[in-house]
């Protein structure tokens, strides 16, 4: 079975109340169990893990090799400019696709490049909470299509 670990950075434990006009009104929670139902769907594992630390999302990244196949991952405005993070992503050795709610490419001038997106497998953005649907689906594929 496959195992996929679903990261999630600052702010997002806030989803539902922080700014719905841009991340929408699902919880973290609520999106946790749509991806939970998807990954049973396509025959695969998910475990969640939400910080607003970067030094324990570098540390949980660090583990990932050893305990998962790959990582959905929304650094959150870590994105725009956390070098050690993108660090830990190059050296998870586990594929890892990047997912926001937004089109970061939409946003405001300093959220429109990813200093992470170039250390993982892919990127998407835009779709509100379908984006990790979409980003489990990638990683199961990729996963899937190097084996």
């Amino acid at each position: 079975m496959v195992k996929v670990l679903v990261l999630n950075g600052p702010n997002l434990n806030l989803l539902g109340v922080r700014e719905p006009g841009v991340y929408g009104n699902d919880t973290l929670e609520d999106i946790e169990v749509m991806v939970a139902g998807r990954a049973a769907d396509l025959g695969a594992r998910v475990s969640f893990v939400q910080s607003n630390h970067e030094g324990v999302l570098i540390d949980t990244l660090h583990a990932a090799a050893g305990s998962f196949d790959a990582v959905v991952f929304n650094p959150g405005a870590y994105t725009h400019y956390a070098y050690a993070l993108r660090d830990a992503v190059a050296a998870a050795q586990v594929p890892v696709v990047e997912v926001h709610l937004s089109n970061i490419a939409g946003r405001e001038e300093f959220r429109r490049s990813s200093v992470i997106a170039p250390a993982c497998v892919g990127q998407i953005s835009g779709f509100g909470p379908r984006s990790y649907i979409l980003g489990l689906e990638a990683a199961v594929g990729h996963l899937s299509e190097s084996r």
